[in-house]
């Protein structure tokens, strides 16, 4: 029963990050109506992400701390109220600070609460394969342009932008409460390990050990620099599309192709991780990622977007869980929510950059072509940092005391 449950903490872990992130990332759907309809600048309403990203990144640290000390499923519950609370009251905002503060606090604040800690809980229930379930949980994120974001732009269509905000708040309280009750902390020798062998040569460190290794400082910067490039172009992809002539729901689609190939890339790279090992993956990816962003310059027909998309998404969607099982493998279980939290608050900085800095970029020079150059080259600085690390030796990791 033990080695048939994990998967279905996998399962629980894919559809939070799916609802959670998706939710929060179809602002990019949300972004030219509500910007026609209420006034509001393109910058104005991106600032609410920026402002989710910030909030993410902290809570994430909180979130996953709290997860090792009293484990996942109160974490993951809390955040399924907070996000559908967030999402119905900021549908009724009536100025823009009221939208960026409902949707940038409570929405930012409930999706820390699930990509941390249910990582850090998943990885607790695996030896092998690893790389593949930590791929799957992330998975969600892919899954979400394909659903959330198209439900999304058809309830604006029918309805308006309000009513489809209130519509998936309600959705996410009734699949994630759910969904939060059958989450479990992993049993001892869940993940097959004996006393003796994995679970007692594993690295065991203290959180103060963690965060002021090589090895974390790395990990974290080459997250920062991933998600700083890709964040802009993710979510001003849209408007990107839109501004070269693609019809607006075509537009989206563009985005639910970049969400299917995230998707197909996290498994594909998570078999290829478990394989040939995460550092040669996360690299070859992360070299993928910034030549195919640079190669948005040069798009313009909705083919070309397509077969970019498919590109794009496969390398910024890939490489996301390998910085989870590289540090696993280097801090151990024990710290894992609070360590990767710690990463995750660190990458949500690079997030929260770029839709600043293309609403910024737009609202200045009427054009995105400043936000692609500048995200790929950030992406070949990521390449760089990635290249230098070295996981942490098990004869140097010091059992915590």
């Amino acid at each position: 029963m033990k080695g048939s449950y994990r998967w279905v903490i996998v399962a629980c872990g894919a559809l939070m990050t799916c609802v959670g992130i998706g939710a929060m990332f179809s602002l990019a759907v949300y972004l030219q109506p509500m910007s026609a309809e209420t006034g509001w600048s393109r910058t104005g309403i991106s600032s609410a992400m920026t402002l989710d990203f910030l909030v993410m990144g902290a809570a994430g640290f909180g979130w996953g701390a709290l997860s090792d000390r009293v484990g996942p499923r109160v974490v993951v519950l809390t955040g399924a109220v907070l996000l559908g609370l967030g999402l119905v009251l900021a549908s009724g905002a009536t100025s823009l600070a009221q939208f960026q503060l409902t949707y940038g606090l409570l929405v930012g604040l409930a999706a820390g609460a699930f990509f941390a800690p249910m990582i850090a809980a998943v990885t607790g229930w695996f030896v092998d394969n690893r790389s593949l379930a930590v791929s799957l949980v992330s998975a969600g994120m892919g899954v979400a342009p394909m659903t959330i974001s198209p439900f999304a732009r058809w309830l604006i269509s029918a309805y308006d932008w309000r009513t489809a905000m209130m519509a998936i708040g309600i959705a996410a309280w009734l699949l994630l409460i759910p969904a939060a009750l059958l989450v479990r902390r992993a049993p001892s020798g869940a993940n097959g390990a004996t006393a003796g062998s994995a679970a007692d040569d594993e690295p065991s460190l203290r959180v103060s050990e963690a965060v002021r290794s090589p090895q974390f400082i790395v990990l974290s910067a080459a997250f920062f620099l991933c998600c700083a490039a890709h964040s802009g172009p993710i979510f001003h992809m849209v408007s990107y599309a839109i501004g070269c002539g693609i019809a607006p729901l075509a537009a989206v689609s563009i985005y639910s192709i970049e969400g299917l190939s995230g998707l197909g890339g996290r498994l594909l790279f998570g078999l290829l991780a478990d394989r040939f090992g995460p550092k040669r993956v996360l690299v070859a990816g992360l070299l993928m990622q910034a030549f195919s962003i640079a190669s948005y310059l040069a798009v313009g027909k909705l083919g070309e977007f397509y077969l970019l998309a498919v590109v794009f998404g496969t390398a910024y969607g890939g490489v996301m869980p390998l910085y989870a099982v590289l540090a696993r493998e280097s801090f151990g279980q024990r710290v894992m929510g609070t360590v990767f939290g710690a990463m995750t608050m660190i990458s949500a900085l690079g997030m929260a950059l770029g839709p600043w800095a293309g609403g910024t970029i737009f609202d200045a020079s009427n054009s995105y072509a400043w936000l692609y150059v500048g995200s790929a080259a950030i992406a070949l600085a990521a390449v760089a940092v990635a290249s230098v690390f070295s996981r942490r030796p098990l004869a140097q990791a010091p059992q915590a005391v």
